[in-house]
């Protein structure tokens, strides 16, 4: 999975944009509701990776993190809310786009 899809992805939720949140950085992408502005996804490059910060319920949180390798907790972000889906090319597409609905869902 590509940042291309992932942001395509999210912006077919419904009312969603995407937003560059940091002054001088142009890589990093923030994907938000239209109506309250809150961030459902964070897009950004970390040492040279692929990050893709999700907020989970809490109670699932962990559960992700110990079945997938590619999940950790969330990079400069509260743990307890938010996980960190490292890209790479052996991830599960689907769970990850179940995620950033999830988030969606969760931050409207």
């Amino acid at each position: 999975m590509k940042k291309e899809e992932i942001v395509k992805y999210s912006l077919s939720l419904p009312d969603t944009y995407k937003d560059y949140p940091f002054p001088d950085d142009n890589i990093s992408i923030t994907m938000k509701h239209t109506k309250n502005k809150k961030w459902f996804a964070l897009i950004m490059n970390v040492k040279g990776q692929l990050y893709l910060n999700v907020k989970t319920d809490p109670n699932y949180s962990e559960l992700l993190r110990s079945s997938y390798e590619y999940i950790i907790p969330a990079y400069h972000m509260n743990k307890e809310h938010w996980n960190t889906i490292v890209v790479t090319d052996n991830i599960d597409v689907q769970l990850v786009k179940e995620l950033i609905k999830q988030s969606y869902e969760l931050t409207k």
